[in-house]
Parts: C-alpha cells; structure tokens; sequence
C-alpha cells in the first residue's frame, strides 16, 4: 500500500531505478520518482500520470488506492512525457475520466498521442475552480515553469500545492539524501533559464496557505517549507546560495591543473572563503553548472585548443548561457604554449551573460606556471576578493554630458542623443564619439565622414529628448518642428537653442567595440554659443527626465522604463505587438525591449 498524504489524498507514483540518464542527459545515481496523486472525494481526482516505463506499476498503485470506485478527473499539470506518459493508458482502462488541463496542455496532448479532448475536456484558466466535494482544486498558470503548458493546483482543504516540476528534485523516493544538493542540481539544470517565471509562481504562491507541496519528482515537503521556498527564491532570482569561489578548470597534459593546485594555495592563503575546484573533464557537467550557480564567484580556467578553447569549458560555458547564468564575479585563467585563444573565448562568452563582472587580470599561461603566473594569480586573487559587484547604475555618476549628435544623408538631415563624446588628443585636437550601431545617425557617419556636436545645456525640455533620442530618422523628420538651427560650414546643421557649444568633426578613424561604433574625429570647427551649464546625465535622471505615473486606469502591475519613462500596463497589454492584455512583465520575451528608447527588459522596474 502506498502512503498516505492527508486521510484523503494518497500518493500513488512509482520510482525508476534503472533509468540511465534522466532526459537522456542527467546521471541520476540514485534513481528518480515519478509523482502521482489521487484525491478521494465525492469526485476522485488523479493528479498527473507517469512515464510510460512504470505505467503497469502505476496502474496497478491507482487501483489499490480506488478500492472498486471509478476516476472522476484526472488532471495533467505538465505534458512533458515523465508525467503525462500514461494518460492515454489512463484513459483507455476508464474511459468515462474527464481530463483537466489548459488549451496549451490539451494542444501538446494532441500532438504527442493523437488524441483531441479539446471540446470535452475540461480547460482551465488562472483561478478557475474544480470542486470535488469537499476539496476545491484552484488552478494557477505557470508557463515556463519549464515548459509553456504548466499549470500548478492549490487544494484549500488540505492546504496542498499540486506544484509539478517546481520543488522537484532527482532521485528515488526511497533514497536517504540530503534534499537541497539534488534539488539544486535539477533546478538549475531543468528550471534554470526561467528564473523570472519562478518568480511570478513564488508571488502567486506567496498568497496561500501553504501546508503541503505535492511535486512531481521527489519527496513530499511538510516540514518547514520556508526553507525551501527561500531556497527557491534565491535560485530564481540569480543570487549566490553560498559565499564562496568556485574554479572550473580543465587540462590536457596537466600543466593547467597543476596551476590550479597553486592557485587554490594563494586563494586559502587569503581568504577562509570556502573553495571548491572542479576538473570539468572528469565531473558531471551537470554538478559543474550547479556549483557556478550555487557561489558568488567563479573562475574558469582552460588551456588553448584549434585556436579556440579545451571543448569541455566550451561545453560548460554554453551550458551556463543557455542556462541564464548572471551576477556573478568571474576570472579567468588561460593557457597556450603559441598564440593563446582561450582567454579571449571565454571572455566572449562570459560578457554575453547578464551583468557579469570579469576581473581586469587574465592569467595567461606559456605552457607551464612560473614566477610572473603566481603573481599575476595572486593579483587575481585580490581582485576576486573585492567584495562588490558592478552596478550599471553606478555610470550615472561618471560625468557624461547629454549632446545631439547630427548628420546629413545626401538632402535628409538627421540627430541623435548620445552621452559620450571625448576629446582624445590636443595636437591634433581630435575627439571621440560613440554610437549604437542601430542608429540610424551611425550608418550616415561611416558613409559621409562629417558630423557636428551640440552640446546640450540645463535648461534643454524632455521634448528635445523626446524627439531626437526615442524615435528613428528613418521614419521622422526629426527637424520638422526645429526652426532655430543652423548649418555648419561642413553643411550639417547644429542647435542653436539650448545648445551652449557645437562643434564640427570629420572622421579619420572609425573602432568598432561590439554594440557601439567609435569614430575618432579632427575637429574642423567649433563655436561657444553661451555659459550655461552643461547638462549631464545624472542631472537630466534627476530634474529632467519626468517620475513616471502609475495610470489611474490601470487594474494590473504597471513597470516603467528607467531610461526613458515608457510604462507597460499589464492589464493593457501591447496588442498591437501581439501580447494580449494581461500578460505579466515576467512573462514578456527575454528580448522584450523599450519600443521608446529601445533599452532592454532588463532596464525595467515595477511602479
């Protein structure tokens, strides 16, 4: 007889231990459980199936459980096949069950057996209910949570939270482990890319009486459940578990590993910060990308190879891209006997991660560790002890002025806001100028050369803002209401108005830095129009830029854009882009972008 949960909910799942590799991937030493559960009540509920390896044996636990009385429900949460593998079995063996699901659960179910509930099942929504008797199932979507179907089940009676693949964990029910170390591993391998999405679950959760969570792989959590919701909070929203530094290295001939082994000396030397080493060749990678996860820093360190890096910390960096990894302190170790690559591998994937800080000092390795390598890691050390992480709001205080840049494109002028212009030498006077590459202004100046500079002062309107930094020249005349200019005798127009310098540049060289395009210019002419300040960035976040308004209309949670003051009302939605009305910030795209000033989603806050 399988267990009980409460008097009236029995668990009726199976575990599986002779299954290699969990989604043909994960070494699962120690087996996995398949989660399954039936409400008795005036109507029987069976929440989720199993895989198709243990549909007999489940079959078998389902009966037991019914003791002669017939399935009124059975509810599918996830339709990734370890738990919905023996619905159809289910279905032919009692043919009257009524099947509840979401029209996204009931489309994959289609898909994967062929078979159509669509107009008999029963298709929830958020907060729809399905009374049993005396238990009230209320149902919560959770899209992505990791697939795009879950949805999640709260039971008032017994305080149950059906969770599916949330707090679930590798290994069989019958193992004596501890929790957290499997329950990471699976997290951060299987949920982590959608930390965003675990967080809008843990808000909705958050508003429950929580006693039980039912999930669909591992143990049933009783005791203490504020352990591992904070757990859960934490991994979701990308901060360290644990203060400690993490070091992924690799070796061919071992000359890198027995670098390491220094390196691990000068590290303890400094610090009673735990340190784990891990030999990416010889581990689970799986365990690798957890541990990345689980410290506040990291250092990865690899030896060159086809003019790239070893393929196993190739492995692994993608696996932590793929797997969101961020706000993490990193540093890097490399090795190359001629041409070393892997320094410059690992750094272009790292600076492709969210808010990532690499430490200013690569170790670069000739083969083997000599006297200059051990004091280049010990500088390394330091700087990987420095107890900050980069902030990107700590730019608004370097002293950028705000500028209109402008061009001209054959008879079509142009403008655009920018925040870094520098001068760059005397003799000659030259200056530098970044743009993004999107801009419409950076394709006119690497085809015609010529720009000019007016350089903005305190008194400039969010207007001027408005019209020349959050929409393009190639749909506007930016110019159209600007009467007050004048050309330059490079034929470009400059401001007059708000305007307290302009100057004129013709490009001699042009750089570019990946988003951005760095023009170096002659400075050809340039004319003080009056003594106003200079308007800086800092000054325009503070008294120029308006504090956004949460709309009196609005029924849902309204986020801002903190470059530019664009909201988005959830309750609205952006129909017109093609995300309905009602759809959570949390659920928008990762490449979700201002449609005003064009800055990611990550450059949001919520009012």
């Amino acid at each position: 007889m399988k267990p009980f949960v409460t008097d009236t909910v029995k668990y009726i799942g199976c575990d599986d231990k002779t299954l290699d590799l969990f989604e043909s991937q994960y070494i699962i030493p120690n087996g996995i459980a398949y989660n399954s559960y039936v409400i008795l009540d005036d109507e029987i509920a069976i929440m989720d199936t199993v895989d198709k390896r243990k549909t007999d044996e489940w079959l078998g636990n389902l009966e037991e459980a019914l003791e002669g009385r017939k399935p009124t429900y059975l509810v599918i949460h996830h339709m990734e096949p370890d738990h919905a593998g023996s619905v159809q079995a289910c279905m032919e063996k009692y043919p009257d069950i009524t099947l509840v699901g979401n029209k996204k659960i009931f489309e994959f179910l289609k898909q994967f057996t062929g078979i159509d509930v669509m107009d008999k099942g029963f298709i929830m929504s958020e907060g729809n209910i399905l009374n049993l008797g005396n238990h009230e199932l209320k149902f919560f979507m959770a899209p992505m949570v990791h697939w795009p179907e879950v949805m999640v089940s709260y039971d008032s009676k017994d305080k149950i939270l059906f969770s599916a693949d949330g707090f679930g964990k590798f290994g069989a029910l019958d193992c004596d482990e501890d929790w957290a170390c499997e329950a990471r591993r699976y997290y951060f391998n299987i949920v982590g890319k959608y930390g965003a999405q675990v967080q809008a679950l843990l808000k909705k959760a958050s508003t429950l009486d929580i006693e039980i969570i039912c999930p669909t792989h591992g143990p049933i959590l009783k005791e203490n459940l504020g352990y591992y919701l904070d757990l859960y909070n934490t991994w979701s929203s990308y901060k360290p578990e644990s203060d400690g530094i993490f070091v992924a290295y690799c070796s061919i001939h071992g000359n890198t590993a027995n670098a390491i082994m220094e390196f691990e000396k000068i590290l303890k030397s400094k610090t009673d910060k735990k340190v784990v080493l891990t030999d990416l060749a010889r581990c689970d990678l799986a365990e690798a990308v957890e541990d990345a996860f689980r410290y506040s820093t990291m250092v990865v360190a690899a030896p060159s190879y086809d003019a790239g890096v070893f393929p196993i910390m190739n492995d692994f960096l993608h696996h932590l891209k793929a797997k969101a990894y961020q706000n993490r302190k990193v540093g890097i170790i490399e090795n190359g006997t001629w041409a070393p690559s892997a320094g410059k591998v690992m750094t272009e994937y790292l600076t492709s991660m969210k808010d990532i800080e690499i430490c200013p000092t690569m170790v670069s390795i000739r083969s083997s560790a000599n006297e200059d390598t051990y004091k280049a890691m010990d500088h390394l050390a330091d700087e990987l002890l420095t107890e900050h992480i980069f902030e990107k709001e700590s730019m608004f205080s370097v002293g950028y002025g705000l500028y209109v840049l402008t061009t001209k494109d054959g008879t079509k002028d142009n403008g655009c806001i920018i925040n870094t212009v520098q001068q760059v030498t005397s003799e000659p006077n030259r200056i530098s100028v970044t743009v993004n590459k999107q801009n419409y202004s950076t394709s006119i100046i690497s085809k015609t050369g010529v720009f000019n500079i007016s350089i903005l002062t305190e008194e400039t309107p969010f207007s001027l803002f408005q019209n020349f930094g959050f929409q393009s020249g190639k749909d506007v005349d930016k110019f159209k209401d600007y009467t007050n200019v004048k050309r330059g005798a490079n034929g470009v127009r400059y401001l007059e108005e708000y305007t307290n310098t302009y100057l004129s540049g013709k490009v001699v060289q042009q750089i570019d830095l990946g988003s951005h395009i760095m023009f170096i210019a002659d400075v050809t002419d340039g004319v003080k129009l009056s003594d106003k300040p200079t308007v800086t960035y800092d000054y325009y976040q503070k008294n120029i830029k308006p504090k956004a308004k949460k709309p009196a209309e609005s029924t849902g949670a309204v986020w801002v854009c903190k470059i530019c003051g664009w909201t988005y009302d959830e309750s609205k939605g952006m129909p017109e882009k093609g995300i309905p009305a009602g759809t959570k910030f949390e659920d928008l795209p990762d490449d979700f972008f201002c449609p005003l000033c064009k800055h990611p989603k990550s450059d949001f806050e919520k009012m």
